[in-house]
C-alpha cells in the first residue's frame, strides 16, 4: 500500500482572503443514539495573515453565518436556527480567531478562540495543506482542511430530548471539518 504525503505549500506573505465560493464548514453529531446527522455552513468568510518566515506569527480570523446551516432537512434547520440552538436572531455569526500556530507546513496545529452564541472557548484545529497554485485568471490559491471536536454544551447549546428507549436525541460531541 502506497503512503500519501501531504503537499507542501509555500505561501506568499500578506493577507489572504477566505474564498466564500470554495469554503465551507461541515459537522457531524450523533442523532437518536443510532445515527449521525451531517450538515454544513455554506457562508464562510475571513482572512489569513501569513508570515511564512515564522508560522507562529500567522493569524486566522474566520466568520461563519449561523443562518447558513444546512442539514438537508428544512424543519431541523429551522430548529437549529432557533433560540434552542444557534439563536441566529441574537447571534448571527460564529467566529474563530487564532491565538497560536505551531508545527510546520505539513503538520500544523492552530489554536484559537471559537465563539458560538456569545460563548468563547479555546479549540485546537489539526490543519492539513491540500495544495496551492495559480488559477486560470492568474490568482494564487491555496487549499487547507482542518478538523476538531467540540462539546456543544460548552457553548450553551444545551437543548435535548430524552428518548423513550433511553439516551438522548442529540449527542454532545460535534465533529467539525473546515475546507478550503
Amino acid at each position: 500500500m502506497a503512503s500519501v504525503v501531504a503537499p507542501s505549500i509555500v505561501l506568499a506573505p500578506g493577507t489572504w482572503q477566505v474564498d466564500p465560493s470554495h469554503s465551507h464548514v461541515e459537522f457531524g453529531v450523533r442523532h437518536l443514539m443510532i445515527s449521525t446527522v451531517k450538515g454544513r455552513f455554506g457562508d464562510v468568510a475571513g482572512t489569513v495573515d501569513v508570515d511564512p518566515a515564522d508560522l507562529a506569527k500567522t493569524k486566522i480570523d474566520v466568520i461563519i453565518n449561523a443562518a447558513s446551516i444546512d442539514t438537508r432537512e428544512a424543519q431541523r434547520d429551522g430548529h437549529l436556527r432557533s433560540a434552542d440552538f444557534f439563536d441566529v436572531e441574537r447571534f448571527p455569526t460564529l467566529r474563530f480567531q487564532s491565538t497560536r500556530v505551531s508545527g510546520d507546513a505539513e503538520n500544523l496545529r492552530v489554536t484559537g478562540n471559537l465563539t458560538i452564541r456569545d460563548v468563547t472557548r479555546e479549540v485546537t484545529l489539526a490543519v492539513t495543506p491540500e495544495g496551492n497554485g495559480r488559477d486560470p485568471w492568474g490568482g494564487e490559491r491555496a487549499g487547507f482542511s482542518a478538523t476538531t471536536k467540540i462539546n456543544r454544551s460548552d457553548f450553551g447549546l444545551n437543548w435535548n430530548q430524552v428518548l423513550e428507549a433511553g439516551g438522548v436525541l442529540v449527542g454532545d460531541e460535534i465533529k467539525i471539518e473546515m475546507k478550503r
